[in-house]
């Protein structure tokens, strides 16, 4: 239980690496927001359920409880996530944030 709970923990890390790596990398507002948007939702989903998973180990009343509410914060952030990026991305459309476009053609 506790490798497959490690293993979640280390993939979550890795998804926040990567999110954080693309905010970096990307060139305009809506590709970093696209990368942070999804590599954070999964990411957060993957370390919680790891968590959730490593506190089942002795199997108490109190750690089922903890594992559950573990469980309804990653289905929360699952849900409130997309939505807060979608939000964020149309409040920037209103406000006139121009995307990106490339100004050179590349050589064929």
């Amino acid at each position: 239980m506790s490798i497959i709970a490690a293993i979640l923990i280390v993939l979550g890390l890795f998804f926040f690496s990567a999110g954080t790596l693309g905010i970096l990398r990307l060139p305009d507002f809506y590709t970093r927001l696209h990368a942070a948007g999804k590599c954070d939702s999964l990411a957060a989903v993957l370390f919680v359920l790891g968590i959730a998973l490593y506190t089942l180990q002795d199997l108490s009343f109190g750690s089922i409880l903890l594992a559950i509410k573990l469980l309804l914060v990653a289905v929360f952030v699952f849900i409130a996530s997309p939505t807060a990026t979608h939000a964020i991305t149309e409040a920037a459309l209103i406000l006139g944030v121009k995307p990106w476009e490339r100004t050179k053609k590349r050589k064929a």
